[in-house]
């Protein structure tokens, strides 16, 4: 027995036997509690909601039983260890702390929690230091994957698998990949990764490296990636270049699939590059010679060759004569008509034509061709085909304001100006033909160096106006009718039809009043103009020279009076006195 333990002897009187050793087992109170206190320095200090690591002391189908060090051991469910079939007894795991103790003293912890927990405290990490995971492709969802990383469910969109268009996800199912964590929402606890990012990343350090190394005129084998409609994408070992469709060959051609074929694997020389933009221009007609340096030394101005048109636009059309050798035949070349045309209306893309070369430069590789030249020119036999004065049929091609274009043949166009479409004034071409009409012509005039021709209409009918002055000549007196009335004059209808044309102030009757429309009235004709084909008409006129006249011939006869008198003053009576004092009377009232 230890000094400090009583020793009970049943020998002791009852009175003096120490009931509280006994009901301690013989151990004083004081070094109970000594000995508690030495035994809970032998115990972990748990804190709840905290991640410590355990000792699997313990297993069954339905639970793991796990010692951290604290009085009492843990039990978890086996499920949450489903993820790792080789647990065995002894085995060292991390469990969250739920609680200390519950409601039975039992200490409560979870291992799905204690995962998740540092689970989440590595996906934070890795995302701050920009580091690649490894994930698991669990299953496929709306608009990507979900992916497992360290236990934590995390979102990869479908434009994030790779760099090129993925159409099929579930062949990335229950792989593993790396990734880069590129989103966290701490709210949330959402994940979202990238495994295109790493690929960028991995892509643009090949690229520097392929551009550090490039040089302008390098020749480099690729592979075509993809064709547009404007080039062609050629993967030169992890970095893409382009070559235009202008730089694919030297002759014109309408798509790039034309000269190359996906996949196909080709030489290229580099053009140009950019290492701000990492933009690499490539070329494939370039490693050929020009075929410009291949035309034949025989081929000079003035030759007729054969191509193909490979180009049309309103200006004109381009013809190939040879692979990569091209002539521009502009529309003015197409036809001896000065009449603007569109190239359109003479060839179509893909005919073959034949040309005169116009103009060569080899140096500059360029070549003007013409059509009309391999036909007469219509224009050097102009006048005996047509001599002036002569009637001809033409076809109206153009209507403008001045007047209407007209085509005997093609190539020979012609002037009707709107002065010699009618006798009568018009106000717009239209008014009388309409274009694609035939109507008859006369030739008027000649301009052989512009090749310009000036035609007539009107000349084919007799000119109206030289009836008209015979039938109304000035001073002939006419029935009109007043059919308006403007600010400077009015309108006078005579019974033919004829329209005259009459200042206000002529329009004054006898009685002082004015002449309204409607009225008929006679008119005398005052003045016939021919350049502007107006016929002058007056109603004064009609009576106030009647009234003259009347005048004049009284004071005519007054004249005669005078002489007889003077010629009998010797003869004079007083009632020839009486007579001259009348006479002067009137003269002096001017009647």
């Amino acid at each position: 027995m230890e000094e400090n333990k009583t020793v009970l002897n049943a020998s002791v009187a009852p009175e003096e036997f120490n009931w509280e050793a006994f009901e301690n087992d013989g151990v004083q109170q004081e070094d109970r509690t000594q000995d508690a206190a030495l035994y809970d320095q032998t115990l972990s200090k748990v804190v709840e909601n905290e991640v410590v690591e355990g000792v699997v002391t313990a297993i069954n189908k339905r639970e793991v039983i796990v010692n951290i060090g604290y009085k009492s051991e843990g039990v978890i469910s086996a499920p949450e260890f489903r993820y790792n079939p080789d647990l065995k007894v002894g085995d060292k795991v991390d469990v969250y702390v739920e609680s200390a103790e519950d409601r039975k003293g039992q200490l409560i912890l979870s291992h799905k929690k204690a995962r998740a927990h540092k689970a989440w405290d590595m996906v934070n990490a890795a995302y701050d230091n920009n580091e690649i995971v490894k994930g698991f492709i669990k299953t496929r969802t709306k608009g990507g994957m979900i992916v497992d990383v360290f236990g934590i469910e995390a979102f990869l969109p479908g434009s994030q698998i790779d760099i090129k268009p993925i159409r099929d996800y579930d062949v990335f199912v229950g792989t593993t990949m790396d990734f880069k964590i590129v989103k966290i929402n701490q709210e949330f606890r959402n994940v979202v990764v990238s495994h295109k990012a790493l690929l960028e990343a991995e892509q643009e350090q090949r690229r520097a490296e392929l551009i550090s190394k490039l040089e302008k005129g390098q020749v480099l084998e690729g592979t075509v990636k993809n064709i547009t409609n404007y080039g062609v994408f050629v993967d030169l070992g992890g970095v893409d270049g382009l070559i235009h469709i202008t730089d694919l060959s030297w002759g014109r051609i309408s798509h790039p699939e034309e000269v190359v074929t996906l996949g196909e694997e080709i030489k290229v020389v580099v053009l140009d590059f950019n290492d701000q933009q990492k933009r690499i221009a490539l070329g494939l007609k370039q490693l050929s010679a020009h075929p410009w340096d291949n035309l034949s030394a025989d081929v000079k101005v003035g030759d007729t060759v054969k191509g193909k048109v490979v180009a049309v636009a309103d200006y004109g059309a381009f013809v190939e004569v040879e692979p990569g050798v091209e002539g521009l035949i502009h529309v003015s070349e197409m036809s001896w008509s000065p009449r603007l045309h569109s190239a359109q209306e003479f060839l179509t893309l893909g005919q073959e034509v034949e040309a005169v070369v116009l103009t060569l430069d080899r140096e500059a590789r360029k070549m003007s061709l013409g059509l009309k030249q391999l036909t007469a020119n219509p224009w050097d036999t102009i006048r005996e085909k047509y001599p002036v004065g002569s009637q001809q049929k033409a076809t109206v091609r153009n209507i403008t304001n001045f007047g209407v274009f007209a085509e005997l043949e093609d190539g020979v166009e012609g002037l009707i100006h709107i002065s010699d479409l009618s006798w009568n004034k018009i106000k717009h071409p239209s008014e009388m033909v309409q274009s694609g009409d035939v109507i008859d012509v006369v030739i008027l005039d000649f301009d052989e160096q512009s090749h310009k021709l000036s035609l007539g209409h009107k000349q084919l009918t007799p000119n109206p106006w030289d009836e008209l002055e015979a039938k109304y000549p000035v001073g002939t007196t006419v029935e009109g009718t007043v059919a308006a009335i403007g600010d400077k004059g009015a309108t006078i209808k005579f019974e033919d039809g004829t329209e005259a044309f009459s200042f206000v102030r002529e329009l004054v009757k006898e009685d002082g009043k004015q002449a309204i429309v409607g009225e008929t009235l006679p008119m005398k004709v005052v003045e016939l103009r021919r350049s502007t084909r107006r016929v002058l008409v007056s109603h004064l006129r009609t009576y106030q020279e009647v009234k003259e006249a009347k005048v004049a011939a009284e004071a005519e006869s007054t004249k005669k009076a005078v002489k007889k008198i003077q010629s009998n003053v010797e003869k004079t009576t007083l009632g020839d006195i009486s007579e001259l004092a009348a006479l002067k009377d009137k003269l002096e009232k001017g009647e």
